[in-house]
């Protein structure tokens, strides 16, 4: 079995660093502020994307984006927590597969910070939006992943907390699972899949249970 996680939502809570790091971008450019609820709407879109919803220009998108970074890098480890049950359900999950994580995080960010969390080590590949072209909803990210672990296993879950885990999983042709532990809401991940849990730790045990069902 493989397993896929998406990270912002399903293992970590970075929502504050984000948050943080947005305003700093808008202050640093002198551009009329946004509330925290819009930017959350957003989280799990590539950053450019979401500052092109929140009104910047185009021309100034990547001068954002580089000073989203710079503070984000600054301050990820010491404002990004994990979720609940999200050690347990790594841990689980890597006795019974072989684990990814696929994210539209930057993927250097993301690196460190599971190795700061001590779990990059139960993961085998960490796909970010840097290895891509074309991000989640798209099937690349999770294709990537697949083509980088070179495994010819059939039975595989991406899991993650927004539509755009599933779809992408159904773009790349693996089963999804949604989580509720992050920023997409039920009514929305429902119309995706049918799997749902409240957390990664309970998705993992269903992994679990139908692993032993299927033996």
């Amino acid at each position: 079995m493989i397993i896929l996680f998406d990270l912002d939502g399903t293992l970590i809570d970075s929502t504050e660093a984000i948050l943080e790091s947005f305003h700093y971008s808008f202050k640093i450019h002198g551009y009329c502020d946004v509330n925290d609820e819009d930017i959350k709407a957003l989280i799990g879109y590539p950053l450019d994307e979401m500052y092109r919803s929140l009104g910047v220009a185009e021309s100034d998108v990547w001068n954002y984006v580089n000073t989203y970074k710079e503070h984000y890098r600054v301050i990820s480890t010491s404002k990004t927590k994990l979720l609940p049950f999200a050690e347990e359900a790594i841990k689980k999950a890597s006795r019974i597969a072989t684990l990814a994580i696929v994210t539209t995080k930057t993927g250097k960010y993301s690196r460190v910070l599971m190795e700061y969390f001590n779990l990059m080590q139960y993961f085998e590949v960490l796909i970010g939006r840097e290895d891509v072209e074309y991000p989640k909803p798209h099937a690349q990210p999770i294709l990537n992943a697949l083509d980088k672990l070179g495994s010819k296993e059939t039975d595989i879950w991406m899991i993650g907390d927004t539509k755009l885990d599933l779809i992408s999983a159904k773009n790349a042709g693996v089963n999804a699972i949604g989580v509720l532990s992050g920023y997409d809401d039920e009514e929305t991940l429902s119309k995706y899949t049918n799997l749902l849990f409240i957390d990664a730790l309970k998705a993992i045990e269903y992994l679990k249970d139908r692993n032993k069902s299927h033996i």
